[in-house]
């Protein structure tokens, strides 16, 4: 299947559930083209986890959901070994062993379960009783989280937000878009979502994105958008060298979906938030916020 039709199918699937927010899903599906892992953030109740659930239905694969909790252990995600009843040692592999998994309300999980998920992530393995096991191929997490200041919830480290390749920011839909929603709701048990990727097409989508060309000039905006976010007056902590990587390999997935070849400097702006925001730090910048920065920096480079 042709890059651009795999996602157009993928969002036709995913219109029959999602209303509006669209925007939202088509960096997800560039972030899975991408081979990279998605943070949503929002409010409870605006469809964080019935996106990634509906993405996900959208292909042929396993897919396994977690919910952070205090109490949630490193083994309820990675697994554990046990001795059974003939005194031999034996694997449970716990749900993080599949191609698309679901981490809902990371964020209320306890900072020594959460930080468990940096192998995984990076290097996509796990060790479990002194044995390093591959995960799935491919693999993605998709990892729902709760502002702050919703009781129970807990800051990320930067260390483990940076191994996502994106933020992406959850809001209120408008009316219209919720006035959709509720018919959605109101024939739900009569949608049904097609799989029409294979894992196979996954596969296939990721190495075509690298071969999509990156121009000498896209190439020198990403390191110069980086750069800005070390030198801004209002930012503690700049972007990472890994950002730039995360720049490069979604500016080549966003191209090919859209049926491109080459990257643009248009690429790398759309992906400036998603891919910054949640890895730096900044000021108290009188309200202005990490978006407003991104927006400040972006507005700025020629």
């Amino acid at each position: 299947m042709e890059p651009k039709a795999a996602f157009d199918a993928v969002m036709t699937e995913v219109k029959k559930k999602i209303a509006g927010k669209l925007d939202v899903v088509e960096l997800m599906f560039i972030a899975m083209v991408a081979n990279g892992h998605v943070l949503l953030e929002g409010v409870p109740g605006v469809a964080k986890t019935t996106m990634a659930k509906t993405l996900a239905d959208t292909v042929q694969a396993q897919f396994s959901r977690i919910q952070g909790m205090p109490d949630l252990e490193i083994r309820d995600i990675i697994g554990y070994t046990y001795i059974d009843e003939g005194n031999q040692v034996q694997l449970k592999k716990g749900p993080i062993f599949t191609n698309m998994l679901l981490i809902d309300e990371l964020n209320r999980a306890s900072p020594r379960t959460t930080t468990s998920l940096l192998e995984a992530l990076e290097e996509r393995q796990v060790t479990i009783g002194g044995e390093t096991m591959p995960l799935f191929k491919p693999f993605m997490a998709l990892a729902t989280q709760n502002p702050l200041n919703i009781e129970g919830t807990t800051s990320l480290p930067k260390v483990l937000c940076d191994r996502f390749l994106m933020r992406l920011a959850v809001s209120y839909a408008d009316m219209e878009s919720e006035q959709q929603m509720l018919r959605i709701k109101e024939r739900e048990e009569q949608i049904v979502t097609n799989r029409v990727l294979s894992i196979e097409d996954i596969i296939s989508l990721q190495k075509m994105a690298k071969t999509v060309v990156i121009p000498d000039e896209a190439l020198a905006y990403i390191t110069r958008i980086v750069d800005a976010t070390r030198k801004d007056i209002h930012i503690v902590m700049g972007a990472s060298p890994r950002s730039e990587i995360s720049f490069m390999n979604c500016a080549k997935a966003r191209a090919l979906v859209q049926g491109r070849k080459e990257v643009t400097i248009e690429d790398i702006k759309y992906l400036a938030k998603p891919i910054l925001s949640h890895r730096i730090v900044v000021r108290s910048t009188g309200g202005v916020g990490v978006n407003g920065i991104i927006d400040g920096i972006v507005a700025t480079l020629r």
